[in-house]
């Protein structure tokens, strides 16, 4: 397919170029009858035709390996000196071809080669060899740098998506220790007061971190988070006791829907911080996640006595979400934060993306509070 569409090319560039010919070495002027210039130019054609093919069929062999074995500007000489010999083989092949077809007088086949047609195929064939060799430079250098253009923006993509995936290990790691130096102080709190109650704490928690430190993917089912929501708030009420009280409200065609790992916990940890701990009544934790024009939109409400999130401190559980949010879902994902003294309510909106169906979360919860 290629070849055919170099000869296509050729045969344009044969044409034109034996339609110079017959002015430059024919004696052909503007006030030359048109009839008399077709015939003259078919018949150069019919010369030139042969040397153009060598160039077409040879060129692309002869190019490569001049450059690769000469240096500028000894490559160029080697393919002109080529090219030379490709247009007296070829005006000789023409030449021939002329004979047996009778267009050449046997008697003057000498006399009519050199050297009219000699310099009229060496002239076609340097060039239409020099142009197309200049030519199939210039496109080599446009593919070999598009062709490096191209790679360089996959290595970068390719950069970009382990940077950006480090990153995101990176933040997820930090998620743990929250979690888990938090747990930490409850069964610290415990172990003089009440040690049984630590003992079932420590068990819980071994239980809790074999399932939160799967690192397996960064986002998961809504009911998989559910569950260490739950496994988190039974650990704190039993260092709280009935200062903690709390409610679970998803319904169950959304429990399937993918949510970022831990994320969920991080919300009840920040309402278990800043709500139940300072307070000496405690306070109501809600969390609810709901459905609204394709998005899915979870919410952790508490009625305590609220905190300025502007004045959170760098590494907060909050600012790691949002930039794990960020990670993950670029602009599709918001996290909104309204606090005020007896009432905070962190909204967490994600698009909604479901999973193969799984084993739905046993609440039999209240679907009373919610924020959304």
């Amino acid at each position: 397919m290629k070849l055919r569409r170099r000869l296509v090319v050729a045969a344009g560039w044969t044409l034109a170029g034996s339609f110079g010919a017959s002015f430059a070495f024919g004696g052909a002027t503007w006030e030359t009858p048109w009839r008399t210039l077709v015939i003259e130019t078919l018949v150069n054609s019919m010369f030139s035709g042969s040397c153009v093919t060598f160039c077409v069929v040879a060129l692309p062999w002869v190019v490569p390996r001049a450059r690769r074995q000469f240096a500028f500007p000894w490559d160029w000489v080697v393919i002109l000196v080529a090219l030379v010999a490709f247009g007296i083989a070829g005006s000789l092949i023409g030449m021939t071809i002329g004979l047996l077809i009778g267009v050449v007088p046997a008697a003057q086949f000498f006399k009519a080669w050199y050297p009219r047609s000699l310099q009229m195929s060496v002239y076609l064939t340097v060039i239409f060899g020099i142009s197309g060799a200049a030519l199939e430079e210039v496109r080599a250098r446009l593919e070999k740098t598009t062709l490096a253009l191209r790679t360089k923006e996959r290595d970068e993509a390719e950069a970009q998506r382990l940077a950006a995936e480090a990153r995101l290990a990176s933040l997820e790691a930090r998620v743990d220790p929250h979690f888990l130096f938090n747990t930490l102080n409850s069964i610290a709190a415990l172990v003089r007061e009440n040690p049984a109650a630590a003992e079932r704490v420590i068990e819980q928690l071994a239980s809790l971190m074999r399932s939160s430190l799967d690192r397996g993917a960064s986002l998961v089912t809504l009911d998989q988070e559910l569950v260490l929501v739950r496994s988190y708030l039974e650990i704190e009420r039993v260092r709280f006791g009935d200062r903690l009280r709390f409610h679970i409200d998803a319904a169950a065609d959304v429990q399937r829907a993918l949510v970022p790992r831990m994320s969920l916990q991080t919300l009840a940890e920040n309402a278990v911080k800043y709500a139940v701990a300072p307070s000496r009544d405690g306070a109501t934790v809600t969390v609810s996640a709901v459905t609204n024009n394709g998005a899915l939109r979870l919410a952790v409400e508490d009625n305590g006595q609220g905190f300025d999130a502007s004045q959170l401190p760098e590494g907060h559980g909050l600012h790691l979400l949002q930039s794990r949010l960020a990670m993950v879902f670029g602009g599709r994902a918001v996290l909104t934060t309204n606090s005020h003294p007896g009432r905070t309510c962190i909204t967490l909106t994600l698009p909604f993306t479901e999973t193969a169906p799984a084993a739905a979360v046993g609440n039999d919860v209240p679907r009373d509070a919610t924020c959304l």
